[in-house]
């Protein structure tokens, strides 16, 4: 399985560890991480699944972000937006996308505790989704 990861930089001490963990689990796993692209923020990363897919060649993509919550609800409509956007990605290309992304309402504490389940999680996701898949069609 050929697979792409997209990372927001913002909250980047959050995220960084976030890729590393994603990066260690897909091979783990023996996926073909093709590409690995950072974006801005959370917003930003259905833009880049819309730009991967559009080039044909990636089977799935994990997402990873972190929003955090500030003092206005600002967190609330980035991550709605954001998985609302990327289901719907997922669903135009018939590919899957993996929401890696987490947030709203969330702590830097509960950020850093949630770096490995999370990053882990979006790539198992990606396989079983494809295998699924796959099996649903034959």
């Amino acid at each position: 399985m050929r697979i792409a990861i997209v990372v927001s930089e913002f909250n980047s001490e959050v995220t960084g560890r976030m890729l590393e963990a994603a990066q260690e689990r897909a091979s783990e796993i023996g996926l073909d991480v093709a590409k690995v692209c950072r974006v801005p923020g959370a917003y930003d990363i259905p833009y880049m699944v819309n730009v991967l897919f559009g080039g044909g060649r990636i089977d799935g993509i994990a997402t990873l972000g972190a929003v955090i919550k500030g003092k206005t609800k600002h967190d609330e409509i980035i991550s709605h937006v954001t998985a609302s956007t990327l289901q719907s990605l997922s669903i135009k290309y018939d590919k899957p996308v993996s929401l890696g992304v987490t947030g709203p309402g969330m702590t830097e504490r509960q950020a850093y505790a949630r770096i490995r389940p999370v990053a882990r999680h979006a790539i198992e996701s990606l396989v079983s989704l494809h295998k699924e898949a796959v099996r649903v069609r034959s």
